[in-house]
């Protein structure tokens, strides 16, 4: 049974049938040489029975092969004078008679395969003409299947990357603080996945990847269960980032299923698309009943989605780092996380910025009203027994031996 094509596959199949009818042939198809075997990828034919689409064969014994190579010319009108291609399979079963082939190249240079066309009888009108249309049609071949070969190398660099760090467990994840403002001391920490530095390319974009090619779930989780590994390490609470997508998995409810979720907070990003809002928050409904703060993450970065948080109610505003970053000398970035802290407390919410990296802007963003900072001025993201900030202290801890956070 032959698979159903694709958009571009008709696109070549309408190139072939204009090859087969001008050149008055049996039989045209686009094929792919992957070094060892021809691929038939897109056939056109009169004769389905002797010649399929997606049938293979052997790079070697093909005629396109030995065209390639040059020991059979592009155009060949009578297969029987040609000794070279009378010693091919194909001269016997299915008794090609009549040949066209040309390369079909693409934009970088390299040979995806041939664009062929070829008749059960001789034909001694075949020339340079037709050979001129093959070579049209191929180009325009090519344009239309480089998106898709450029598409799989893609996806197979990325799994390239992504399949040993899965295999291993998932990414490395460290710990930032997150500091009361107001106190100076540490409430929690976020947990912040980390890929090998020669990727050269920032989680975001590491788990937008890992979506597209269909591991974006299972990498989050990685990333999930490698950050609750910390919660028994750290004091507060430790926020976790996750997808709206992967919060819907299974899988993900049974892995919050097992969490002290009171020190759990799970952040959105603002900038993730919610398909239904109903399925989301009543799959968040039971976790939050038992404890689990929510948080929207990157908020200021374009609001592209306010409804995001009116509609979660969240528990955690986070401000993202283009509008806390400089706000003690911007009048205007001042005004804009004033209007959010007010938005944000006036919803029940507690606000953290992100980005703080200097005392004049953590002055500046307590003076606003937000209650939490996190960045580089209190401490950059590390191992749990490397957050640098303590946790405030208690009259009650004061009178208590100091605990031993196991490792």
């Amino acid at each position: 049974m032959r698979r159903k094509r694709t958009a571009a596959d008709q696109q070549i199949a309408d190139l072939l049938v204009t090859a087969k009818k001008s050149l008055d042939l049996s039989v045209a198809f686009l094929s792919r040489l992957d070094g060892t075997t021809q691929h038939l990828e897109v056939v056109e034919t009169s004769v389905p029975v002797l010649v399929q689409e997606g049938a293979k064969v052997r790079q070697d014994t093909s005629f396109c092969q030995a065209i390639l190579d040059g020991r059979l010319p592009a155009v060949i009108p009578d297969v029987k004078k040609y000794p070279e291609a009378m010693k091919l399979p194909s001269a016997r079963i299915p008794r090609i008679r009549s040949y066209v082939s040309t390369p079909v190249h693409l934009s970088d240079g390299s040979l995806y395969g041939t664009f062929c066309a070829f008749g059960f009888r001789s034909d001694k009108e075949l020339g340079k003409r037709d050979e001129a249309l093959m070579k049209v049609l191929a180009s325009a071949a090519a344009v239309i299947v480089e998106p898709e070969v450029r598409d799989q190398e893609r996806r197979t660099e990325i799994e390239g990357r992504l399949d040993p760090v899965v295999a291993d467990g998932g990414p490395v994840v460290l710990l930032q603080p997150i500091v009361d403002l107001a106190t100076g001391g540490r409430v929690g920490a976020e947990a912040l996945s980390r890929f090998p530095a020669e990727w050269g390319r920032t989680p975001d974009v590491v788990f937008a990847e890992a979506h597209s090619v269909g591991m974006g779930h299972d990498l989050e989780l990685q990333a999930l269960e490698r950050a609750a590994e910390h919660l028994d390490r750290v004091g507060g609470y430790v926020a976790m980032n996750v997808s709206p997508a992967t919060v819907l998995t299974p899988a993900c409810g049974e892995l919050l299923g097992r969490l002290p979720l009171e020190r759990v907070v799970l952040e959105l990003t603002e900038h993730d698309e919610v398909e239904d809002y109903d399925v989301l928050l009543a799959t968040l409904a039971p976790f939050r009943a038992a404890g689990l703060r929510l948080a929207i993450d990157d908020v200021g970065a374009g609001f592209s989605s306010l409804r995001h948080i009116v509609v979660t109610s969240p528990d955690v505003i986070k401000l993202d780092r283009s509008i806390a970053a400089g706000v003690a000398d911007d009048h205007v970035l001042a005004t804009l996380v004033g209007s959010l802290v007010t938005f944000a407390h006036g919803s029940g919410a507690r606000v953290v910025a992100e980005g703080v990296e200097t005392a004049d802007d953590a002055a500046a963003l307590r003076a606003l009203g937000v209650d939490y900072g996190q960045g580089w001025h209190f401490g950059r993201p590390g191992p749990p027994e490397a957050l640098a900030v303590p946790m405030p202290r208690t009259p009650a801890d004061d009178a208590a031996p100091e605990p031993v956070l196991s490792r």
